[in-house]
């Protein structure tokens, strides 16, 4: 019992003289102390300035004035870790065991400047220079240093300032960090407040073994990211180095704010290109920027998609995506388009094309390919069907293929270019069937007086910066065939009865023409309409860029005149909302008088056939044939003189 007494009486003179000791040891000593083993541990030297005071039971506790830790040798002179003050708590049970346990670590008003290396390597990774300097010393020191921990964390006030390499700094402020880490070999618990635009970003994280993902490893991590109108979830792996991989889901129920309160900047979506969003993603990023997204489901404001996305961030980032699609409602656009005075939709026949200068340096903002499949799109006018596209983007140049797509109640194939390279330029090489031109004139052109099925083809360039300019600049060539169809403004068998053909519709079985453009006209020189007891043809111009004609249009009545056929040409002039239609008189009378004159030629050929007793062909020269029956008939006279006739 004496022994037991001795030995517990030596234990607790032990523990008097040790804490005795540090209760005598000057507070800048201890701080020091503190240091060393810190730089022993991390490769990085803390220097504390001001006063230091501590508490000794149960908690070892130091608070000191502002205090720095060194940066990586490579990260430049400036150091990491800056703080106003700081706190650290120490379990003195523990290190009279041999331990060191750090209870607690509270920075005020800290700063931390990251950055990363050419080889993608960060300079919170500690150690990293004292293995760099000396391995070998420094495997002595871990070896001999104790074992080493933190279990609790508190930053308020802080800043960073993230610098990854070759690029330009990122700073954020006012951040608040509680961390949890009661085990060096287990889980870390981080509770993380952001305010990027003065609205607070909130992230809740666990970190499976913490210390191997501060030494650089691939750890396991889930967090939770909430804030102003909407939120996000990710289970996955992680390392400090950007490496990721996991499930990522995310809902936003106001993305302009949720991007506003992420000081991602302020945008305009429209209703169906994401007001509200639902995405959720197999996600894999890598340190070198490359972004890959599989089994992705995205819902747009009830615009759904699935497929896949792969992305190279860079100054000009790559992009290839595949999405499938059902119904897509993108109503929105046209309807934002109309009350923009008319600006990005349909050009009105009244007030001409828009001259508003367009803006295409969206198609200098990435490169790739995009592959999309949808059961149908709804864009205001404008509806397809079933359809695929392929869109392809390089340095400004964006080409979209049909392959094929249904609208205006038919398909499209081919392809339309927009290149923005040394000024904007578009164009496109079509083929289409069972276009209903109604919808199509009408949408594309403000043009509506024409109704039929059509099939065709189509070559086209414009150039300019806006509508109306690429509009006037229009070259190409083209053709279309329609079956039956009808022409509203005009009737032609009116007209042909009673001479006025202003109003009604003009019915007809086929219509037919090719056709060319240049600076805005479209020149047709063969337009052929059958009727059923008319025939018309037509030629002249159609001002794209003016939106005017003038056009000649030249209807025959089969059945009239004993069966020889009745014209009555047309000149169709003015503006498309408003054409005046009237007969064009000179061109009746030119073909009366190239009837009576060809009616005379006949009788006067007749006639010289006869006193001249010689056969005239109908292709025969009249001169010559008078000639040739003079010198004929003077023969003859010479004959019978010299024969005594």
């Amino acid at each position: 019992m004496r022994l037991l007494f001795r030995i517990f009486v030596a234990l607790c003179m032990t523990v008097i003289v040790v804490i005795g000791g540090l209760l005598l040891l000057p507070g800048e000593k201890f701080a020091e102390l503190a240091a060393d083993q810190l730089e022993a541990q991390t490769g990085r030297r803390m220097q504390v300035q001001g006063e230091v005071a501590f508490s000794v039971w149960p908690v070892l506790g130091i608070r000191t004035g502002a205090v720095t830790l060194s940066n990586a040798d490579w990260a430049g002179p400036e150091p990491m870790l800056t703080a106003e003050g700081l706190s650290v708590g120490v379990s003195a049970p523990d290190l009279l065991g041999g331990d060191i346990r750090i209870t607690s670590v509270t920075a005020t008003a800290p700063h931390l400047s990251l950055a990363t290396n050419a080889n993608g390597q960060g300079n919170w990774v500690l150690a990293s220079s004292a293995a760099a300097a000396d391995p070998a010393s420094t495997a002595e020191a871990s070896a001999s240093a104790q074992p080493f921990s933190i279990e609790k964390l508190v930053l308020s006030s802080a800043s960073v300032t993230y610098a990854a390499h070759g690029e330009a700094p990122v700073e954020m402020t006012a951040i608040d960090l509680d961390l949890t880490w009661p085990e060096p070999g287990g889980t870390a618990d981080l509770t993380l407040t952001l305010h990027p635009n003065g609205t607070p970003v909130k992230v809740v994280a666990e970190v499976g073994t913490f210390a191997a993902f501060l030494g650089g490893q691939v750890s396991s991590v889930g967090a939770t990211v909430t804030t102003a109108g909407g939120f996000a979830r990710f289970d996955g792996r992680a390392g400090v180095s950007g490496e990721v991989t996991g499930r990522f889901t995310a809902k936003a129920e106001d993305t302009v704010g949720l991007m506003r309160s992420t000081g991602l900047g302020e945008v305009s979506l429209p209703r169906g290109l994401g007001q509200g969003a639902v995405i959720g993603s197999d996600l894999t990023y890598t340190p070198d920027g490359r972004l890959a997204l599989r089994d992705l489901s995205l819902d747009l404001d009830g615009n759904a998609m699935t497929g896949a996305v792969d992305l190279v961030m860079g100054k000009v980032p790559q992009f290839t995506a595949k999405l499938q699609a059902e119904a897509l409602d993108l109503s929105a656009l046209a309807a934002e388009g109309d009350s923009s005075d008319g600006a990005g939709g349909a050009a009105s026949t009244n007030s001409g094309w828009s001259a508003e200068r367009i803006d295409a340096s969206a198609l200098g903002l990435a490169n790739g390919t995009l592959d999309l499949s949808l059961a149908s799109l709804d864009l205001g006018q404008v509806k397809l069907g079933a359809s695929k596209f392929s869109l392809s983007i390089d340095n400004a140049r964006a080409v979209m293929r049909f392959h094929p797509a249904a609208i205006f109640g038919g398909t499209v194939q081919g392809q339309l270019v927009a290149n923005n390279r040394g000024g904007l330029s578009v164009g496109g090489k079509l083929t289409y069937s069972g276009i209903q031109l109604e919808q199509a004139l009408g949408q594309l052109a403000g043009y509506n007086r024409l109704n039929g099925e059509a099939l065709g083809e189509l070559n086209f360039l414009g150039v300019g910066n806006s509508q109306d300019t690429i509009m006037r600049s229009l070259s190409g060539a083209g053709w279309l065939e329609i079956g039956k169809g009808f022409f509203d403004g005009f009737d032609l068998e009116g007209l042909m009865r009673s001479g006025g053909g202003n109003g009604g519709s003009t019915v007809f079985d086929a219509l037919s023409a090719s056709y060319t453009m240049k600076e805005g006209n479209l020149d047709n020189q063969d337009l052929l309409i059958s009727l059923k007891a008319l025939r018309a043809e037509g030629k002249g111009r159609i001002g794209l860029g003016a939106q005017d004609l003038d056009y000649l249009f030249v209807p025959t009545a089969l059945a009239a005149n004993s069966g020889q056929g009745l014209s009555i040409p047309l000149r169709i002039t003015g503006p498309w909302a408003d054409p005046k239609i009237r007969p064009d008189l000179s061109q009746a009378l030119e073909a009366e008088i190239d009837g009576l004159e060809e009616q005379a030629t006949d009788q006067l050929r007749q006639k010289l056939s006869e006193e001249l007793e010689v056969e005239i062909a109908p292709t025969q020269d009249l001169e010559e044939a008078i000639q040739d029956g003079l010198e004929q008939r003077a023969k003859d006279s010479l004959l019978q003189l010299l024969q005594g006739n």
